[in-house]
């Protein structure tokens, strides 16, 4: 008999929280990359490198509104002794300038906007008459600006490349897409992106007492809870949950609400039915409908949680490939729910979203 197998054929033995979550995580892997549209890959992890397909910015630009000038033409220039250019264009970004800045020559430059041929230098505004203007360029061209500096060869210039050259490597696979990396897609002009499939999550509340939120409140009845703060805690780490209808204390409703569960998905979570109560009654479907691997961990609050696996489909009727489907089943006490759920769901869903683990 293996390890694995002397483990399962006890599982009624206490174990440590550390072998819990070991033995659980035995039974999850990364999912498989999907290409995902960039507005909903936040949070997800790059499945594929992602290289740049062209130089960014593509043409070397201004990082300052100024004027394109030629640096040999602002030689000697100082507030106590300014130079006058002649003005001949204008470019906002997003344009090209169909000409070329000549000897004696500026054009007026917004940031972003490509540099002008012939010119290699941009003077900020701040660094002529430009504030001094009453008149607005949309009134009508300026004839000249007064130049109070002399401008450095490339000052105010950035590079065609200087944020990304073609070819280069921008991200690489195992990347956590975040806000910042998100935006660094859509610069290279992704609108989608391969990314590790976000897990499904069936969570199911059990108990004949539990009423949905929204319901009449009847006598000896209580709101499900759990259903709404697993699902919260689910989302929050990734993952796609889906609530189920709340099962019956009978192995009849359990089994049916089980196999609802498991159509579609990676972890079936289920809270309550777990401890030793004569309604508690999870423990006895999963070893009648899949296979038990322990239920009881050495904690408290949480001592009662059950781990196993169910397996789906694989009928020849229905086309449908074998899956296996762990199942992690929390106490029901919303406290302890919610810390249980903390300690091994979290790893679980992490392991599926290929996320590294924090413990």
């Amino acid at each position: 008999m293996t390890t694995t197998e002397a483990r399962s054929a006890t599982p009624a033995a206490m174990i440590s929280v550390e072998e819990a979550r070991a033995r659980i995580l035995e039974h999850f892997a990364a999912l498989e990359p999907v290409e995902t549209p960039l507005l909903e890959a936040a949070g997800q992890v790059l499945a594929a490198d992602v290289r740049g397909g062209f130089d960014i910015p593509p043409l070397p630009n201004t990082s300052m509104d100024g004027y394109a000038v030629r640096a040999t033409d602002t030689e000697g220039a100082t507030p106590d002794s300014p130079l006058r250019l002649r003005v001949t264009g204008y470019l906002p970004a997003g344009s090209v300038y169909d000409g070329s800045v000549g000897p004696g020559e500026a054009v007026r430059i917004m940031t972003g906007a490509p540099i002008p041929d012939g010119a290699d230098a941009i003077v900020p505004f701040e660094e002529t008459d430009e504030e001094e203007q009453t008149a607005r360029w949309e009134d009508g061209p300026r004839d000249d600006v007064r130049i109070d500096v002399e401008a450095k060869l490339g000052a105010n210039i950035r590079p065609a490349g200087e944020d990304v050259r073609a070819g280069e490597l921008v991200l690489p696979a195992g990347t956590i897409l975040g806000p910042a990396q998100i935006g660094v897609l859509a610069s290279l002009g992704l609108g989608s992106v391969q990314a590790i499939r976000r897990p499904r999550v069936a969570i199911l509340s059990t108990g004949d007492e539990l009423l949905r939120p929204g319901e009449p409140l009847r006598p000896g009845a209580i709101y499900d809870s759990n259903g709404f703060s697993l699902a919260s805690m689910a989302r929050e780490m990734g993952a796609e949950p889906r609530v189920l209808d709340i099962a019956g204390d009978t192995v009849e409703a359990l089994t049916a609400r089980v196999h609802e569960g498991l159509a579609d998905a990676d972890l079936l979570v289920t809270s309550a039915g777990v401890s030793r109560g004569d309604f508690d009654v999870v423990k006895e479907v999963l070893a009648r409908e899949g296979s038990v691997g322990f239920w009881t961990v050495r904690m408290r609050p949480g001592k009662p949680l059950a781990f196993g696996t169910f397996q789906t489909g694989g009928e020849a009727s229905d086309g449908e490939a074998r899956r296996v489907v762990p199942h992690l089943g929390l106490p029901g006490n919303p406290v302890s729910a919610m810390m249980t759920f903390e300690l091994f769901g979290r790893p679980a869903v992490f392991t599926m979203l290929g996320k590294p683990q924090a413990w």
